[in-house]
């Protein structure tokens, strides 16, 4: 009789805990968010600017797009429960997107969470999840010291190829791959990586996030009419400025290598504003900022090149800021 009273009560908290979200009969949900925890890029950390992760907020749902390393202490700095996560969302797998997944996994085993976790992310998600789970194995064995009660998660992975549209709770996520692996012209070989970009269709607005990606047709067409794009953006000329020897001009050489690569891999500021009037996207905000942000001079310049191409609402976006 104990255990139904007990089972009853948990029902009915359940129960208002969703009516609080949804609001009184005849209202809308509460409206989403978007919230950026991180605009660093990697994978040098920054003393002002965490590592890219950004949290989604449906129905007062807390889902994690990329977790890079600091993910969690940022989740509590927005006030958000790491318990609460329902989902996780990996655009690709360089470490600075994924070094925060070993604490997401780890204290939410620690924190004794109840419930399945997934884990959305580019063939070998699945390997990475592994192999953090298996460094997890003498820590979950150990649980508390408590005798007969280890730690244990409840962990699904799905890998995503580009292309599909999955129902996550009572939204939509599609899949694109994008660009960040991409060749150099002439090479027919297959890429190594995957690199995903996500549109997410809600009750209230649609938000489309890239992940890391140079220009991509494919992107262009998953944010095509979006109400929010979240784009990275990198300044390549200003970063291999600060590697030249001092004096040093540019080569005017064909890019090849790390040059090559930021130059094909990642958004200058005039190809985001290209990229966000080619989708006709109703607002813009940028992160993944490389190099950070030094002053109001870096920021207007890269806002005027952004206005070159894109006329709509643009946000240099700040840790934490909510969208």
């Amino acid at each position: 009789m104990r255990y139904r009273i007990i089972v009853v009560v948990l029902a009915l908290a359940a129960v208002a805990r969703i009516a609080a979200q949804q609001g009184p009969p005849g209202r809308p949900a509460a409206a989403s968010q978007f919230v950026v925890l991180g605009t660093a890029s990697g994978p040098n950390s920054e003393a002002t600017r965490a590592q890219p992760a950004n949290v989604l907020i449906v129905a007062g749902q807390p889902y994690l797009i990329d977790a890079g390393d600091g993910a969690v202490a940022q989740m509590a700095k927005a006030g958000l429960r790491l318990g609460g996560v329902r989902a996780v969302f990996l655009s690709h797998l360089h470490f600075d997107h994924t070094g925060g997944m070993l604490a997401v996994l780890g204290l939410r085993m620690q924190l004794e969470v109840r419930g399945k976790l997934r884990i959305f992310g580019p063939p070998g998600t699945k390997t990475l999840v592994d192999g953090l789970l298996a460094a997890s194995a003498p820590a979950m064995r150990a649980g508390y010291g408590i005798p007969g009660q280890p730690w244990s998660a409840d962990i699904d992975v799905v890998e995503l190829h580009g292309g599909e549209t999955t129902a996550v709770d009572a939204f939509k996520v599609t899949s694109a791959v994008n660009s960040h692996f991409s060749r150099p012209e002439g090479d027919a070989s297959t890429p190594e990586g995957v690199s995903l970009s996500y549109r997410f269709d809600l009750a209230d607005r649609s938000i489309v996030y890239t992940g890391d990606t140079g220009p991509s047709p494919a992107v262009v067409a998953l944010s095509r009419g979006a109400d929010l794009l979240v784009s990275e953006m990198l300044d390549a000329d200003a970063i291999l400025a600060t590697m030249r020897p001092p004096g040093a001009r540019a080569s005017t050489q064909p890019a090849t290598g790390f040059e090559w690569h930021l130059h094909a891999h990642h958004m200058t500021p005039a190809q985001v504003g290209e990229l966000a009037a080619a989708a006709q996207v109703k607002r813009l905000v940028i992160t993944h900022f490389a190099p950070n942000i030094a002053s109001a001079a870096d920021e207007q310049r890269y806002r005027d090149a952004i206005k070159t191409r894109f006329s709509g609402d643009v946000t240099l976006a700040r840790d934490l800021d909510r969208f």
